[in-house]
């Protein structure tokens, strides 16, 4: 009987453990890094007493929810290497980062964020960036991507596309489609342009640089 309640309340810390998850997952995707832990803990429908039995604090829920965003950068980055087309397999690797940023504030703001302690990152963030840098040696060696172009360049092109999208995330939320168009085209050595995706509208942009101003 009392292996019995050992295996329930086991089952049921795991339960918590991944209400939690989810509803930092989405919290944090929805406003950023900075939501309040009790907000979590409100959407998880736990008291915050359990969050923290399960994260001791905010840096602990935030490496477990980056562990699996760097965990799919990796996976996009080594198929990125298999691409046929070296220039194809970069241009779809920064294009699907950067999409990735879109589509979750937590992740525009982690992948510019480092948390070198952080022990469950380690195996993912070197398969990322091993496979990250043989994306860039190959798009190089084809002549496709210009010869100086780094992983430092990369890291640049995403904090850009942060710092876009955290102005025109609600009032123009394709404007960053076009910037990294715009910097891809940058980066090509054969100057074969694609198009682009359509500019955001004045009112769009304007609406953006209003919501940008430091509020007094």
């Amino acid at each position: 009987m009392e292996s019995c309640k050992r295996r329930g309340l086991r089952k049921d810390a795991e339960v918590n453990r991944e209400r939690i998850l989810e509803a930092a997952r989405t919290a944090f995707g929805e406003r950023g890094l900075d939501v309040p832990l009790e907000e979590i803990a409100r959407r998880a429908e736990v008291n915050i007493a359990t969050l923290y039995r399960r994260f001791p604090d905010r840096e602990a829920l935030i490496e477990a929810i980056l562990a699996d965003r760097m965990a799919q950068f990796a996976d996009a980055a080594e198929k990125a290497v298999t691409a046929a087309d070296p220039w194809e397999g970069f241009h779809g690797l920064v294009e699907h980062i950067c999409g990735m940023q879109a589509a979750d504030q937590g992740v525009t703001e982690a992948f510019t964020v480092c948390f070198p302690g952080a022990r469950s990152l380690e195996g993912p963030r070197e398969r990322a960036m091993a496979a990250t840098d043989l994306v860039i040696e190959r798009a190089k060696k084809a002549g496709a991507l210009r010869a100086d172009f780094t992983g430092q360049d990369l890291m640049l092109i995403l904090m850009a596309n942060a710092g876009v999208l955290g102005s025109t995330r609600c009032a123009a939320p394709e404007a960053w489609r076009r910037l990294v168009a715009l910097i891809l085209d940058a980066c090509r050595t054969d100057r074969a342009r694609s198009p682009l995706p359509p500019a955001p509208t004045p009112e769009a942009l304007h609406a953006a640089m209003l919501a940008a101003r430091p509020q007094r």
